[in-house]
């Protein structure tokens, strides 16, 4: 059996815990950030990380075969 290839922007986007959860951020935070974009209450709500949703979790573990 060859060696698969982990997916390239997979292994930037999401990390696993040590339970098997995928771990991921969260979106809307790459443009418009500071000044008139968004409201202090939404980059507050947007920091840190959160646990990816059950649908899509056995698609990144399959784009993440080594972690």
């Amino acid at each position: 059996m060859p060696k698969l290839k982990t997916h390239s922007g997979a292994k930037k986007r999401f990390k696993l815990s040590k339970s098997g959860k995928v771990i991921r951020g969260h979106a809307y935070m790459s443009h418009l950030a500071n000044g008139h974009g968004k409201t202090p209450k939404s980059k507050r709500h947007a920091r840190g990380t959160t646990v990816a949703d059950n649908t899509n979790v056995a698609a990144i573990k399959r784009m993440l075969p080594y972690k």
